[in-house]
């Protein structure tokens, strides 16, 4: 195992645009016990800051491959940033972990026990004596109270890098790193950009589909364009990097038009927009309501629906299988019954070699059915369904 020699002089490295990986520490993340939001939260607030984020990764409560994990990262990146394992149990040992990545021990704080101690007497409580351990830290590192739970943080300088050690609690861990490590970022690295990103979202045409047609656009340095795609969606990441919001605006803004464009109406919202919103809008903007006929999906659409604010007055969901023709009869009497001014039916079709799916669209204006195979994995069915059908209801 290699070690690192320490320095605890702390430099403000004036416009250098430091590059981070999070480390989530705990068992439980890996046995899949609980879900890891902590590393979530500081991957969009380090997006916010400027700071590139390389990689994030998830350890068990191993004092040897924490401090493995910590050396791999340190030769990657500028910060390392834990979350978890500062508890007062056996199986808490990110301090150990972190001390053993860069050769040091750890050392007890007289000061930070009676902080704990304090906090216990918040409480009406006395700290028993597993809670000691708590005041312990590497060699060296800057230790930050915890006033929102018992569990000192700190900070360890190692050449130019830093690591700085949060608890898991996810209450605890988001006060902390808001209150206390982004205004020491700032400070250390004189932070003056920010990471601003825009989402275009995009149904009815694949991925490669629209690598085809932006792969040029996927090349630039500043703003890059990234695609994630989903069953049935793909999305396209404008990201900029910019000393404002405004700059960042007006990197993007040529790129998301350019995108436009290129891909029309394939592109349904930005950012926290859904498809059932905007389906649910495009039903309005005609001042109708909608009722949904539902087979095979599990129920999905309708739950989507239900969920969103609009138009939409109730469904149906029906157990057995129905032919195209049965299906659009069914879908007319239904929407009469409520009565409604759009009536929209899905139906999944699963047979041995194949899976497809059948709609049925009544407006005021006209009747149609749509027949769209399905050629992926049957798991994605109903969500590939869900999206094709959203879109033939966002385009009435």
């Amino acid at each position: 195992m290699r070690f690192f020699f320490v320095t605890t002089t702390f430099l403000k490295l004036g416009d250098y645009l430091p590059s981070a990986e999070i480390i989530t520490i705990g068992t439980e993340l890996l046995l899949g016990e609980i879900v890891d939001t902590n590393a979530q939260f500081l991957a969009i607030r380090l997006r916010e800051a400027g700071i590139d984020l390389y990689r994030i990764t998830t350890v068990g409560d191993n004092i040897r491959r924490i401090a493995e994990v910590i050396q791999q990262a340190l030769s990657r990146c500028d910060v390392v940033i834990t979350t978890g394992g500062l508890g007062p149990t056996v199986d808490d040992p990110t301090r150990d972990g972190v001390a053993l990545a860069v050769g040091l021990k750890t050392e007890f704080h007289p000061e930070l026990w009676e902080q704990i101690r304090a906090r216990f007497r918040k409480f009406g409580r006395i700290p028993t004596e597993n809670n000691r351990q708590q005041a312990y830290i590497p060699q060296g590192a800057k230790a930050i109270e915890n006033p929102v739970g018992t569990a000192p943080i700190f900070i360890l300088e190692v050449h130019s890098n830093l690591i700085i050690s949060l608890p898991g609690v996810p209450r605890e861990m988001e006060y902390l790193f808001d209150h206390e490590i982004m205004p020491f970022l700032h400070q250390h690295y004189d932070l003056k950009e920010m990471i601003i990103t825009r989402v275009l979202h995009t149904v009815g045409v694949g991925e490669s589909q629209i690598d085809d047609l932006i792969s040029d656009l996927e090349l630039l340095n500043n703003p890059t364009v990234g695609l994630a795609a989903h069953s049935g969606q793909v999305d396209i990441r404008i990201t900029a990097k910019a000393d404002s919001i405004k700059s960042s605006d007006e990197l993007i803004k040529p790129i998301e038009n350019d995108l436009r464009q290129r891909l029309g109406d394939c592109i349904y919202g930005i950012d926290h927009e859904t498809l059932e919103e905007i389906a649910l809008r495009s039903v309005k903007n005609h001042q109708w309501t909608l009722v949904v006929v539902e087979a095979g999906l599990g129920g999905i659409l309708l739950r989507r629906l239900a969920a969103t604010q609009g138009p939409f007055l109730g469904g149906q969901l029906l157990r057995q299988t129905l032919t195209a023709e049965e299906l659009m009869a069914f879908v007319d009497s239904f929407r009469q019954a409520q009565p409604a001014d759009v009536g929209f039916g899905v139906a999944l079709h699963s047979e041995s070699d194949k899976q497809y799916v059948t709609m049925a669209l009544i407006t005021p204006s006209e009747k149609r059915d749509f027949l769209f195979p399905y050629g992926g994995t049957p798991d994605y069915a109903s969500l590939w369904a869900l999206n094709q059908s959203l879109n033939i209801i966002r385009r009435i």
